[in-house]
């Protein structure tokens, strides 16, 4: 049985967030099937071994909404982390990680509502819906607020 390391000394999880914006410049935001309250998040996935944060993007995209029908708009020049909750952490991953540090790419959506499927092979979502930007903080889960609001303000030119 391996031992857990301790939650304060576990590394964060290297991952992808997408930010995938519409026409009418609202974000999609799904509620996850592991999550009853009313949690919502945008897209996001750990990025693969020997995979550009680009290349895990456009992967995550077409794995949890059916579609990846978009084009990149805008990375964000930092890795923006989170820790979760310990109790969380420790059914997460085996207990390896801490949190999540992510690379957030902002993508403008090309498809129609009806390209996205959220019942994929490995579904993740069970609602899905188009947010506006200033909800975006508000509708996530405590621990992933703060990265929300920074991610408002860092990309808030693509929402003019």
């Amino acid at each position: 049985m391996s031992q857990r390391i301790d939650y304060i000394s576990r590394p964060y999880r290297p991952c992808v967030g997408i930010i995938l914006i519409n026409a009418s410049k609202q974000i999609f935001v799904g509620q996850r099937l592991d999550n009853h309250g009313e949690a919502w998040q945008m897209p996001q996935g750990g990025i693969d071994q020997g995979e550009t944060p680009l290349e895990a993007g456009f992967r995550e995209m077409a794995e949890e909404i059916g579609t990846n029908k978009a084009e990149l708009l805008r990375e964000h020049p930092e890795w923006l982390s989170y820790s979760i909750p310990e109790p969380l952490a420790n059914q997460l991953w085996n207990g390896r990680y801490r949190g999540q540090t992510q690379k957030w790419l902002a993508f403008r959506y090309h498809g129609d509502d009806a390209d996205i499927n959220i019942e994929t092979e490995n579904p993740e979502f069970g609602q899905w819906r188009w947010s506006t930007v200033a909800s975006l903080p508000e509708l996530a889960v405590p621990f992933k607020r703060p990265v929300y609001a920074k991610l408002v303000e860092d990309f808030k030119d693509l929402f003019i």
